[in-house]
């Protein structure tokens, strides 16, 4: 009897082990889902006109806010991190954000992040991908 419990509990474990790695996938759309979160990986900088950090190998935490159309990006390497930048749709699964312009602007995907964005003489600029 105590080797059969044993036994459904391992395998039990490795059903709930399962399910939480296949919940966390790297196909989620930043588009059609109420709650999202992704990491991407790749070029990251910052310049502030004082300090100039830059790498080849950095990542952007992504985050949606709760309101819907607001992200929040936190950058590795000590780059400061953009908060409640708003987006709208573009085609069925791109995000661009408000107010984008040839010389600021961000734009995610569920495989891409691309930002060059510039605010009170910061430039933040990321080429990232998941």
């Amino acid at each position: 009897m105590k080797k059969a419990i044993r036994i459904l509990g391992i395998f039990m474990l490795v059903f709930v082990a399962t399910l939480s790695f296949a919940a966390c996938s790297d196909d989620d759309d930043p588009v059609n889902n109420d709650f999202f979160a992704g990491t991407y990986k790749g070029n990251i900088s910052y310049n502030d006109g004082s300090t100039n950090n830059s790498t080849d190998n950095g990542s952007v935490f992504v985050t949606k806010i709760a309101s819907g159309t607001k992200y929040n990006f936190a950058f590795s390497n000590g780059i400061p991190d953009l908060n409640g930048v708003e987006f709208q749709q573009q085609g069925d699964h791109t995000l661009v954000m408000v107010g984008a312009s040839a010389t600021s602007y961000i734009r995610i995907d569920n495989n891409e992040l691309k930002i060059l964005y510039i605010k009170d003489g910061k430039t933040w600029t990321a080429n990232c991908t998941r």
